[in-house]
């Protein structure tokens, strides 16, 4: 079986090529390299004693995705990650967004219809439902309006893929929403590599914690939560890879309901700010300089995942604690001293 994994060098991907190879997949990688690094093929292989085939490839041309297609013509199942993911940077360069995130996936699709097996794993995120009127955040909830253009990329790649799966009967599709993934394989060969200053959480605080940056900040402490801090559903890297083979294998071995399902995927615990600090420093044995400043404008209260779909109906459940992915975060950090 061959897998087209878009995207595969960037954080998920990556760790999602480890779980398919583990599995006995081939794997074909394309990324445009504009947020990841060559050097993760080497850590994918020192993982896994096979270098996966990489081409690089912007999905933005249409030109070179068409063909890319006609050479690969026999691929049994895409899981798609390309995009650009950066809230903040969303709302000051929407069009970019725009045109990363939907026109990529329009000719992505456009190409996977033509092919003979068309199943597609799509990369979402809990960002649809907003802030939740109910916890735990169930598939059922609605997904609002979105608070940044990059959440908006996010439902209307849903809508794109819906609609394209009512068009070609033969297309299938499971849209994995996820909430904080964290954490790094237990090798420490690969890891999470933000460019410039982290966009989330944990990156910031390993990067705090070996002294890359003098000190970390904690945005807000009044929140209506029980030490004022946000709360989210922080999920081992790992876990997620692995959600997204056992998704993949559900449509192609046609055990999918409907050519389209929605699952959410997290650890259905949610977790403050300052607990995943407490929890970091129990983890690393080293003490975290913080300090809080004022709310983030964006941020919602809490958000956390009711996982009851994906155990039951997917039959996959999330294996590893926070402090577990703390600990992997921490060991992946440390060797990037260097680099």
């Amino acid at each position: 079986m061959k897998i087209l994994v878009t995207g595969g060098l960037g954080f998920i991907g990556s760790h999602t090529v480890v779980a398919l190879q583990k599995k006995g997949y081939e794997v074909v990688i394309v990324d445009n390299l504009s947020n990841s690094s060559l050097k993760v093929l080497d850590g994918i292989t020192l993982i896994t004693s096979k270098t996966p085939h990489f081409e690089k490839l912007d999905l933005r041309d249409k030109l070179e995705v068409n063909s890319f297609f006609k050479k690969h013509n026999d691929i049994n199942g895409v899981i798609h990650f390309a995009a650009s993911k950066a809230v903040g940077e969303s709302v000051e360069n929407p069009l970019l967004y725009y045109e990363n995130n939907l026109a990529s996936l329009a000719y992505l699709l456009q190409n996977l219809v033509q092919l003979k097996e068309q199943n597609i794993i799509f990369s979402s995120s809990c960002t649809v439902y907003g802030e939740a009127d109910e916890l735990p955040i169930s598939e059922e909830a609605p997904v609002k309006k979105a608070m940044s253009p990059y959440g908006n990329t996010k439902q209307i790649g849903e809508e794109i893929i819906i609609d394209s799966c009512a068009a070609h009967q033969h297309l299938k599709a499971i849209s994995l929403r996820y909430f904080n993934p964290i954490g790094a394989h237990p090798t420490a060969h690969i890891g999470e590599l933000p460019l410039g200053t982290p966009q989330n959480l944990v990156p910031f605080i390993t990067q705090t914690a070996i002294g890359k940056r003098k000190e970390l900040s904690v945005f807000g402490d009044d929140y209506p939560t029980e030490d004022g801090t946000c709360i989210r559903d922080y999920i081992h890297v790992m876990d997620l890879a692995e959600a997204h083979v056992v998704a993949l294998e559900r449509i192609m071995h046609s055990k999918d309901n409907a050519s389209f399902e929605v699952f959410n995927v997290g650890t259905g615990i949610g977790s403050s700010v300052l607990e995943v600090i407490q929890a970091f420093e129990n983890a690393s044995h080293e003490k975290l300089n913080y300090k809080i400043v004022d709310r983030r404008a964006g941020d919602v209260i809490a958000a956390f995942a009711d996982t009851q779909k994906a155990n039951e109906v997917l039959g996959w459940k999330a294996q590893r604690s926070l402090e577990q992915a703390l600990k992997d975060a921490w060991e992946w950090e440390k060797t990037q001293v260097n680099t």
